[in-house]
């Protein structure tokens, strides 16, 4: 492969998310003037963000330069590497780089997230050359659990910076998820100057266990199994739905499938032969009845939380086609999210009360699609890069993956661990931090992209700690008297019918607040307001030890 290189002057890597946190990957190359996007993911909220559906990079710093940015280049298809591409063009006219399957499930995601705009999709393999003004642009194909996943290398005079996106190296990868060693070991020979690489799995000691591990305890499981076979996955790992069909196949039952997030992914990778399904042994879900237990497998697929919450629905005997009954075999071939296991765990309490036999973690029918130690060394050894950036995961997580670097002989000095936001410039021998950039999270909720802020999220916490209290009065200005009320609603703080005594002393309290406000010559809302605020904050807490948010709603007749 012969690379036409220019001399560049000037390199610099920006990390607008995937570093501190799980998901909303973005990262950013800024050779001599030209942008090279690296991805553009989203993150599920935590838990403390009540009501949000999705978190995004801030993306100030790709906006305030648009005029430089060269093309946004996608590792692989799954939604904390694409979920944020609709937000993202709606502010930057851009080509996006990708592989077919990475593309058409970007472009699905586009349709749902309803961008209108027109894009420029360019389709590469992972023999494609990309040429731009400054630096060539190289792909090689990388091991995950969905296929067509590839790593990117930016070809600089210095060498070539480096992007894993997600892998691991699984021996018994099968042909569409296969790894290309050779390719990211010439890279290595040829002179890697940085290489951001993939830390999820950084702290699990080993090797990831290989997929024809699950293979096997999967179709044990399906032979094994008396009755009916619940299987949930997510809807974007494509690896494992494979196994459960293959499974199935062979045990000869028959598949339902059930969540609306599948359809729209399984229609692409089949369409695009990238899952190999016998067609007949799909059946509709009132076909259910014709068959004996020991004959069927129920599919339950979807996003985020969506497979486990389908299980918890038909443990409670409340889903809108299957409930657990008893005999069932469930098998949860998904890893939980951040945060989830409690809720994994719960779950797997409900279906066990409910009278199936729950089959997860410990029996090896899901093995994680991230590299561990052994893996994460084995990359840098080909690599050999000159500095090295840990990405993809929570501080502890690039803390681990850096102490792994170390022991494959890279020195501190050459060892960056960013924050969201660092301008990393590297220099000779050198790599330092030379500025910072606006990064962080967009909170989006429902249509509104960023109008939830940290204020409107302290207020929901308020809200759902000690509930609110709304104040009514109607004041006759002219006549300096009150017309109406004072009224008290309460939601979420007590309740009316069993706290009289509580309402009534606080309807005192507030005449008593407004009477002595408007009795004097010059007055305002404002002022009244603060003061019934002052007043009830004071009164309720003396009286509950909880602190409602207060809203004083004034009319005038």
């Amino acid at each position: 492969m012969t690379l036409n290189i220019r001399k560049n002057e000037n390199i610099k890597i920006v990390a607008l998310g995937g570093v501190g946190e799980i998901g909303k990957n973005m990262y950013v190359v800024d050779v001599d003037e030209d942008l090279l996007v690296l991805d553009a993911g989203l993150m599920f909220p935590e838990n403390e963000m009540l009501g949000i559906d999705i978190v995004i990079p801030d993306i100030t710093f790709l906006t305030q330069n648009k005029e430089r940015i060269k093309g946004i280049f996608l590792s692989h298809g799954h939604e904390d590497h694409i979920g944020a591409l609709s937000y993202l063009l709606r502010h930057v006219q851009a080509p996006v780089y990708g592989t077919k399957l990475t593309l058409a499930l970007a472009k699905a995601k586009l349709k749902e997230q309803e961008y209108k705009g027109k894009t420029n999709f360019v389709e590469i393999h992972s023999d494609s050359i990309i040429d731009l003004s400054t630096v060539t642009v190289s792909f090689f194909k990388t091991n995950h659990s969905i296929p067509d996943s590839v790593g990117i290398a930016i070809h600089t005079s210095e060498g070539a910076i480096v992007y894993t996106g997600d892998f691991k190296f699984d021996q018994a990868a099968t042909d569409l998820y296969k790894p290309e060693i050779g390719k990211m070991a010439a890279l290595g020979e040829k002179g890697v100057l940085c290489l951001l690489s993939d830390s999820t799995d950084a702290e699990k000691p080993g090797y990831t266990p290989s997929e024809a591990i699950v293979v096997r305890s999967m179709k044990d499981v399906f032979y094994n199994a008396k009755g009916r076979i619940i299987a949930a996955s997510f809807a974007s790992d494509l690896n494992r739905i494979q196994h459960i069909f293959d499974a199935a196949y062979e045990s000869r039952r028959k598949i339902v499938v059930v969540g609306k997030s599948l359809q729209q992914v399984f229609d692409i990778a089949i369409e695009l032969d990238y899952l190999h399904v016998h067609h007949e042994l799909i059946i509709p879900i009132d076909e259910l009845k014709d068959y004996d237990d020991d004959e069927i497998v129920i599919l339950a697929t979807g996003m985020q939380g969506e497979p486990i919450e389908a299980l918890q629905k038909m443990a409670k005997g409340q889903h809108r086609y299957i409930n657990i009954q008893e005999g069932d075999t469930v098998l949860i071939a998904a890893s939980p999210l951040r945060g989830g296991e409690v809720f994994i765990y719960k779950t797997i309490d409900m279906l066990s009360r409910a009278g199936a036999s729950v089959i997860s973690g410990r029996r090896m029918v899901h093995t994680s699609s991230h590299g561990s130690e052994e893996e994460l060394k084995f990359m840098i050894n080909m690599m050999n890069p000159k500095f090295f950036i840990p990405v993809h995961g929570e501080y502890r997580m690039l803390k681990a993956h850096s102490k792994i670097a170390k022991e494959c002989g890279i020195t501190d000095d050459r060892i960056a661990m960013i924050d969201k936001g660092d301008v990393l410039e590297l220099e000779g021998d050198q790599v330092k931090i030379a500025g910072k950039v606006p990064a962080g999270n967009i909170l989006v909720d429902g249509s509104g992209i960023g109008d939830v802020g940290n204020i409107v999220l302290r207020d929901r916490k308020l809200l759902s700690q000690d509930g609110v209290l709304i104040v009514v009065v109607t004041l006759n200005k002219a006549e300096k008297k009150i017309s109406a009320g004072p009224e008290i609603i309460s939601r979420g703080f007590v309740y009316v019918r069993e706290s009289e005594e509580l309402m009534v002393e606080s309807v005192k309290l507030v005449k008593g607040v407004v009477e002595k406000n408007i009795s004097q010559e010059f007055f305002d809302w404002a002022s009244i307001k603060q003061d019934m605020r002052d007043g009830l904050n004071q009164f309720l807490f003396e009286k509950t030890k909880r602190r409602p948010m207060i809203m004083p709603i004034i009319m005038e007749v």
